[in-house]
């Protein structure tokens, strides 16, 4: 039995067919979103859209966004056989998605990758957790990823398996860059549960929506905090169109062309 499409993705998609209009998000509170995948070893992944409790309402966290979706696209940018050729025998590499809403490139990674281990975080908001617990479930890939409560800059042991504490060889989050007032904890979150390893990455996605000068913020700080830059590229969020992160851009460009654009970056520590 099919499920019904929700009325956002409708929408979304007749705007960008008639008018070139590129959403940031995909999904209302409380909707269904389903995901279809052209590989036969992910095919289709429905979730629930989480809602928050109101005092959470500005983590806008309600929404599946267009940079997890393209994550969700293009797997090949988080290098994962990479990571599974260096595994010893035995071991798992470890994943952590943070601030992940309804855990989108999390799920379609645990059914890709069953060989790896993937904890998908949030925010500590009862209704969030519930219902990203419910969309790891729903999904059937609880025996390689599992749903965690976690604040940014707080105690990370929450986030590591009882039996070996240990951190994570990727860690990566879709749209976590764009209110600046975050940077300072989100940069503490890295720091507190990246591996210290020189094959360790972190891996980001995000749009333009705030502007490119919220980007070089994240940059300058991160710097500062003992990570390097590997890689900055943009992609076009629908297309195949690339090129290196610029800011140069930053005066010349509106609305609507910001909002065709994905910044992927990759960094590692220094």
């Amino acid at each position: 039995m099919s499920t019904p499409e929700d009325p956002e993705d409708i929408l979304s998609s007749s705007l960008l067919t008639l008018y070139e209009y590129h959403p940031i998000t995909l999904s209302s509170a409380g909707s269904l979103y389903t995901y279809d995948s052209p590989d036969p070893s992910i095919s289709k992944v429905t979730l629930r859209t989480p809602d928050t409790e109101a005092a959470n309402w500005s983590l806008h966290a309600s929404s599946v966004w267009a940079a997890s979706r393209f994550i969700a696209d293009h797997l090949e940018f988080l290098a994962l056989p990479t990571h599974l050729t260096r595994c010893p025998p035995g071991n798992r590499v470890k994943i952590l998605e943070l601030g992940a809403a309804a855990g989108l490139p999390s799920i379609v990674l645990a059914k890709k990758f069953p060989e790896i281990s993937i904890t998908v975080s949030d925010y500590p908001d009862a209704d969030l957790i519930r219902t990203l617990t419910d969309n790891v479930a729903a999904n059937g890939v609880s025996l390689n990823c599992r749903a965690v409560p976690y604040g940014w800059g707080s105690d990370p042991s929450v986030l590591f398996l009882s039996d070996d504490n240990e951190k994570f060889d990727v860690v990566f989050a879709a749209d976590t860059l764009w209110n600046p007032d975050f940077h300072g904890l989100f940069i503490e979150a890295l720091q507190l549960t990246l591996k210290r390893s020189t094959h360790s990455r972190v891996h980001l996605f995000a749009g333009l929506h705030t502007g490119r000068y919220t980007i070089q913020s994240f940059l300058n700080a991160v710097s500062a905090a003992g990570f390097e830059l590997e890689t900055a590229f943009e992609n076009e969020t629908n297309g195949e169109r690339r090129g290196l992160w610029s800011l140069d851009r930053a005066e010349s460009e509106d609305e609507s062309e910001r909002r065709r654009w994905i910044v992927c970056l990759c960094l590692r520590w220094k």
